[in-house]
Parts: C-alpha cells; sequence; structure tokens
C-alpha cells in the first residue's frame, strides 16, 4: 500500500469517526500522541551516518513524512542522554529535536515551548550517532499542540490555517487544551498533535477523539 491510498484510508476513516459521534456540539478531531523525535538535514544526518547516508522508511506518516528505522541519542548537559530517539523524513532545511517538558528536565536542559519551525533562541542539544556526533548551539524544542486539517476539513468546521481554537476531551478527566493551532495543509489528514506529557496527564491514548469547542 503506497502512501497516498494509507492517507485516503485514514481520511475515510476519520471521517466516518466524526459521522458515528454522537455529540453535535463541535467538530470531532482524533488525536494523535507525538512522542520524541528528531529531524535532521542531509549534511547533519551524513555526519552521523556516514557520507551519501539516505534514511530507510519505517512507517508512512502524513503529509509525505515518514518514521525511519534510524534512531540517533540526544545528549544535554553534565553528559545526560536518551537513547533511540527516532528520526523522522525527509531530512529538512534544518534540524530540530521535538521532546516533552520531562524529557527536558532528564536532560537538565531549558527546552522552550515553540511551533514546529520556531527554533530561534531554543535551547541547545547535542546528536550521537553510529559514524559521529554533531552539536546544535539551537534547535531543541517542546512542539506546541496543533491540529492538521485538509482544506476540506477547514471548510467544514469553519476555521483558517493559523487560527488558535480549544478543545474538549469527554473521558473521565475531561480535559480542555486550550490554544491549539490550526494547520492546513492539501497533504494532511486531519488530526490533532500532543505530546506524551499532555497525553498522560489527560488519560488520552492514540487514537481517542477530541471535540473544538470554541475559537481563543
Amino acid at each position: 500500500m503506497n502512501r497516498e491510498e494509507v492517507e485516503l484510508i485514514t481520511r475515510l476513516v476519520a471521517r466516518a469517526m466524526i459521522e458515528r459521534e454522537e455529540k453535535k456540539d463541535g467538530y470531532v478531531v482524533p488525536i494523535g500522541v507525538s512522542a520524541r523525535h528528531i529531524h535532521l538535514t542531509q549534511s547533519d544526518l551524513e555526519t552521523l551516518f556516514g557520507a551519501g547516508y539516505r534514511l530507510t522508511k519505517k512507517k508512512d506518516l502524513m503529509g509525505g513524512q515518514f518514521a525511519s528505522n534510524e534512531t540517533v541519542t540526544i545528549v544535554g548537559l553534565k553528559l545526560r542522554a536518551i537513547e533511540n530517539v527516532r528520526i523522522l523524513g525527509p531530512v529538512r532545511k534544518a534540524s530540530q529535536v521535538e521532546i516533552s517538558a520531562t524529557d527536558a528536565i532528564k536532560l537538565g536542559i531549558r527546552a522552550p515551548l515553540r511551533d514546529s519551525g520556531d527554533l530561534s533562541g531554543s535551547a541547545p542539544i547535542a546528536v550521537v550517532g553510529p559514524k559521529g556526533a554533531i552539536y546544535l548551539e539551537e534547535g531543541c524544542i517542546v512542539a506546541a499542540r496543533h491540529i492538521h486539517m485538509s482544506p476540506e476539513d477547514a471548510k467544514a468546521s469553519g476555521l483558517q490555517d493559523g487560527d488558535r481554537v480549544s478543545v474538549r476531551v469527554d473521558n473521565e478527566r475531561g480535559t480542555v487544551f486550550n490554544r491549539c493551532k490550526i494547520r492546513v495543509s492539501p497533504e494532511f489528514t486531519l488530526e490533532m498533535h500532543i505530546d506524551t506529557d499532555e497525553a498522560n496527564a489527560a488519560g488520552i491514548k492514540q487514537g481517542d477523539t477530541c471535540v473544538i469547542v470554541k475559537d481563543v
């Protein structure tokens, strides 16, 4: 099954979940729990894995991204480290490490809460691979929660790229998440992304749903 077929099936399943939802007071969104991961430039990838190295695909993700088979070790202050951090492909123009606040404490660094790609003044981090190591003077962040949407989903929900919304999770903990940024692209499948800290605190697991309740 190719990436386009996977994304089509995922989108159809998401729409079926929305249609089955009994609640009519908001737009229903599946939740994806995002574990720590790293994006690399081709140059940094080659420093870590060797000249001419190319990532190998483990699993397709939305928007043409994929989880690779390759992992690295990230190292913070006082040589505190976290191993087996997954690399996501394809390569990017800037290397970026996304961790949870709990990870930041373990590493002994002050990683700011940022939207993906907003790296100016972010935390420094070292990355170790099988063939070498790199030191990023900035590039480590705690990724802010956000919602991916296709243009069709944005139209149906009355939202636009860059909007901020609140969402409600109707499980036993009854959590409301504020300031969720809307990101719209034809390559996106409807899904809210939160990190492992947020998921654990709210009793959320992969594939649960939330409801957009208002703009903020």
